[in-house]
Parts: structure tokens; sequence; C-alpha cells
């Protein structure tokens, strides 16, 4: 299946149109340079419709250099970071804390929050009340981020 960049943006364009006023969290999927077929790749989508973007922290040895990088790449776009979040993918990080308050100096951006590491079956180990507390944060956050058509 060739996916195109034209067909993503008209079937979000549609789902924005039905929801006016609410909050849409669009996630992206492999990272910000993705390809998306030989020509595009994902991030054109957040380009094209002038979204402000989350930037996901992979928590793991490296992420301060790619953090830093993809910050770059989508400021180059022109686009607005809303903020960071740190996704603790690897339990057994050496040197998490020092690495978090690296990202967090050299991150020009806020840190919304941390992804715990959630085990090896997360699904046995999310805890719904919390992680509905903080979607609802997260929501009044990024409304006060509106996109014009």
């Amino acid at each position: 299946v060739q996916i195109r960049l034209d067909d993503l943006e008209c079937m979000l364009q549609r789902t924005l149109n039905a929801r006016p006023g609410d909050t849409i969290l669009i996630e992206g999927a492999g990272g910000w340079r993705v390809p998306l077929n030989a020509e595009e790749d994902l991030s054109g989508l957040a380009a094209r419709l002038q979204l402000p973007v989350i930037l996901v922290v992979g928590m793991r040895l490296g992420c301060i250099s790619h953090a830093r990088l993809t910050l770059q790449a989508i400021r180059t776009e022109g686009l607005h970071v809303a903020g960071w979040v740190a996704n603790r993918i690897d339990p057994a990080m050496h040197e998490y804390e020092a690495n978090m308050e690296t990202l967090r100096h050299c991150l020009d951006a806020p840190c919304l929050g941390v992804v715990p590491w959630l085990g090896e079956t997360p699904a046995e180990s999310i805890n719904l009340a919390k992680l509905q507390d903080k979607a609802e944060q997260a929501a009044t956050y990024l409304s006060s981020f509106q996109v014009s058509d």
C-alpha cells in the first residue's frame, strides 16, 4: 500500500472539520522523518497543516542527540513545538536521571511528562484513571494551540 500525504491530509481534514473545537491528538508512527513513499515523509503532514508538535523522546542511549536533532528538524519546518514527553523504553537505562536533566536543560520546550516503563505486558500495568487524568491535563494545555484553516 502506498501512502501519500494528499490522502492523509484529506482524511485528517475531514476529521478536523467534523469535530470543530475538539482537541485532537494525532500520533505519528516511526519518527519525524519516517518515509511514506519515495518522495514524502510523515513530517510533511504536520507541516502542511501547521500543527503544533509534541516530541516523544525514547529514553535510551543516544536520546539527547536524537531529541536535539529532531527538535531542530521540526523547527526548520517552521512548526511550533508544544513540548516533549520522555518515554521510558529502557528500564535499565544507565544515568536516566542525568539524561532527563540534560534534556530539560537542552530542549527549549517544556517537558509535558514522563511515560514510565510499563513492563513487558503494558496492558496489565496501565492505571486507566491516572492515564485519563494525564490526558485531560494534556488536552487543557494543548487547547491553547489553535490551528486555523
